[in-house]
């Protein structure tokens, strides 16, 4: 049988490798508890609402509804976000507004995104 790429057999199988490297334990770890922490549909649903949210911020007045879920559950839903350091908080009077941290945005992209730039 002919090879009509005119490539060497060897070659036909090889692809580029999905990440520039392996990751470190701890990077790992880190990643895993972002993941973790987003694998819940109610918590990317936070997440998400709060991404999207005009300004780059949302009081959780903002993102609550819709969620069937009661507000101490919301509360702890952003408590584990923000452990797994994805969002930021700031109490202003008697609410509290979350921040996606952008690193954190960008290192979950750059590790589902090869083509993402490192810059850690």
């Amino acid at each position: 049988m002919s090879n009509p790429s005119n490539a060497a057999p060897d070659d036909c199988c090889v692809t580029a490798p999905v990440l520039r490297e392996p990751l470190t334990e701890s990077a790992a770890v880190a990643m895993a508890t972002k993941l973790k922490a987003l694998s819940d549909p109610v918590r990317l649903r936070l997440f998400s609402a709060i991404a999207s949210h005009a300004g780059g911020e949302a009081c959780v007045c903002d993102v609550s509804g819709g969620v069937a879920v009661s507000q101490p559950t919301v509360s702890h839903h952003l408590k584990v976000l923000r452990d797994a350091g994805l969002l930021t908080s700031q109490r202003r009077a008697s609410w509290v507004y979350y921040a996606v941290v952008p690193e954190a945005l960008h290192d979950i992209s750059a590790l589902l995104d090869p083509t993402t730039p490192v810059t850690t």
